[in-house]
């Protein structure tokens, strides 16, 4: 009796700590809203993506991920990083070529553990395979109409993305970064040029921005440290992509932003020093 008294508590606690785990780690979320939006454009808006593709950058994502842990001896659970990564490609990068595919989710995700600052990687891997890609091979593009105009959906869109970034802690990025870019958009396009607020609306109805705004800006390992670096950094992020979408047409303007503001994280991070964010505490990984 005594002995079964106290095996019984140690049972219920392993139970409580395992289900803690699952709900804590935000990444389970990104990886199941970015997941619900790749599938609802398969089957829904009619992408040309086999099903060869998928497979192959998903599965080079885990693999390159999984060899880069190993020969930095770092833990397995970053392996639902790779997977963000590979659905981030597959919802913005568009190829004819498996090849091209390929390359930018290995570049991708080699990025991360090539390019480095105090144990901090500079570049959001998904944007920096991206971009590599559009740089340096000719038949990858983006597609920022490929989503459509359903207004139910782009609301899922959002209130779903605002629900994962309150689990990371970085919703006030995307408010801020939108919210400074709406202004300026709204003193252009409704009080200088006169047009009517369905244009503006329209052109704020778009996936690819939408999807920028909720996963790639905000993602916690390669934005600032400091919430006030964070506000600052996407004021000026949005400045520019206001600049660069209507004055030089450049219309994947916060994709090309993103990257070439790297450096600026980096002095924001020295300017405001803050702790450097962790998917998961120590604590619970050893558990």
């Amino acid at each position: 009796m005594i002995r079964n008294k106290i095996m019984k508590p140690s049972f219920k606690i392993g139970i409580n700590i395992s289900r803690w785990r699952v709900f804590k780690d935000a990444r389970n979320y990104q990886i199941l809203y970015l997941a619900s939006f790749l599938i609802f454009g398969i089957t829904q808006l009619n992408w040309e993506i086999s099903n060869l593709q998928l497979i192959v950058v998903i599965g080079l994502a885990l693999i390159t991920q999984f060899l880069w842990l190993k020969w930095c001896e770092k833990p397995l659970h970053s392996l639902k990083s790779a997977l963000i990564t590979a659905l981030g490609i597959c919802l913005i990068l568009k190829s004819a070529s498996i090849l091209t595919l390929a390359l930018a989710v290995v570049i991708a995700i080699s990025s991360k553990f090539l390019i480095r600052i105090k144990g901090k990687h500079l570049f959001n891997p998904a944007n920096f395979g991206i971009i590599f890609s559009l740089l340096f091979i000719g038949d990858a593009w983006i597609s920022p109409g490929q989503w459509g105009s359903n207004a139910v959906f782009l609301f899922t869109l959002s209130v779903l993305g605002g629900i994962v970034l309150h689990k990371v802690g970085r919703l006030e990025t995307s408010v801020v970064f939108l919210g400074t870019l709406f202004l300026f958009e709204f003193g252009r396009m409704y009080l200088y040029q006169g047009w009517e607020m369905d244009v503006l609306l329209h052109k704020f109805s778009n996936g690819t921005l939408l999807l920028f705004s909720f996963f790639m800006i905000t993602d916690p390992m390669t934005i600032p440290n400091a919430k006030k670096s964070r506000v600052i950094w996407a004021i000026i992020l949005a400045l520019l992509t206001f600049s660069l979408s209507n004055f030089m047409q450049i219309y994947t303007a916060p994709i090309w932003v993103l990257f070439f503001m790297t450096p600026l994280t980096v002095l924001l991070d020295k300017v405001y020093p803050a702790k450097k964010f962790e998917w998961l505490k120590k604590s619970i990984i050893n558990n």
